[in-house]
């Protein structure tokens, strides 16, 4: 038996829709600039070449986010934002998947928030420096509950919304994606080898923004799932 020096930290999961089964994370790869109209919100070109990953530590998940569930404001930061995003969860992978072959990879879908801390994000792109500060923070990836593809199939064209306060500041529709799954499958497929249990977070429609202390949540994935959470 292996003998560690300290205790293993426990993996890091995802609950199944209606099941008592539970999707363990490995990997978080997010994209950036996947929808068009977020692109020029936040000043950026709007790019159909090659997409622009970043990835979060699997610690910063959040998992099961729904009523009740508390997301602490992050410190050094005095511009949190909100941007909510489809999940693609994996049940398979490998190097230099084709396209065709990229659907197959997929065990689920959810929503979730790619929270940042803007300003850090701003200081680090005027620098040309790496945004992990800004984006990979902890507890900065809350993620619902996940529904499998053998249930409710892949949403090529579902709503993605979110509310802050009952208020809705983001609405989207994954068909507007500027790289579809597969496409982002592929692409991040020739620069890592992909495993069951990554989870890919789709990009963002335009509409992101602050979020204060006391803020209450709400998203969703049209037919797929739901999320909410707290601002502590």
């Amino acid at each position: 038996m292996t003998r560690y020096v300290v205790a293993p930290p426990a993996p890091a999961s995802l609950a199944i829709a209606d099941s008592a089964a539970r999707l363990p994370v490995h990997r978080i790869y997010c994209i950036g600039r996947n929808y068009a109209e977020h692109a020029r919100e936040m000043g950026a070109p709007v790019e159909r070449g090659t997409p622009m990953f970043f990835m979060k530590p699997a610690g910063a998940l959040v998992a099961d986010a729904g009523a009740g569930v508390v997301v602490p404001y992050p410190p050094a930061t005095n511009e949190l934002h909100h941007e909510v995003e489809m999940i693609v969860a994996l049940a398979g992978g490998g190097r230099d998947i084709a396209r065709g072959a990229a659907l197959e990879c997929v065990y689920g879908y959810g929503v979730g928030l790619d929270l940042t801390r803007r300003d850090l994000q701003a200081a680090a792109k005027a620098k040309g420096q790496p945004w992990d500060a800004a984006k990979g923070f902890d507890a900065s990836a809350p993620a619902s509950v996940l529904m499998p593809v053998a249930r409710g199939g892949h949403p090529h064209a579902a709503a993605l919304t979110l509310s802050v306060n009952g208020e809705l500041r983001q609405h989207g529709n994954t068909a507007d994606m500027l790289f579809d799954v597969a496409a982002i499958i592929h692409e991040l497929s020739r620069l890592w080898t992909l495993a069951a249990g990554d989870l890919i977070y789709t990009g963002t429609p335009a509409g992101v923004g602050p979020l204060a202390r006391g803020d209450r949540l709400s998203a969703s994935l049209e037919g797929i799932a739901s999320l909410a959470v707290d601002i502590a």
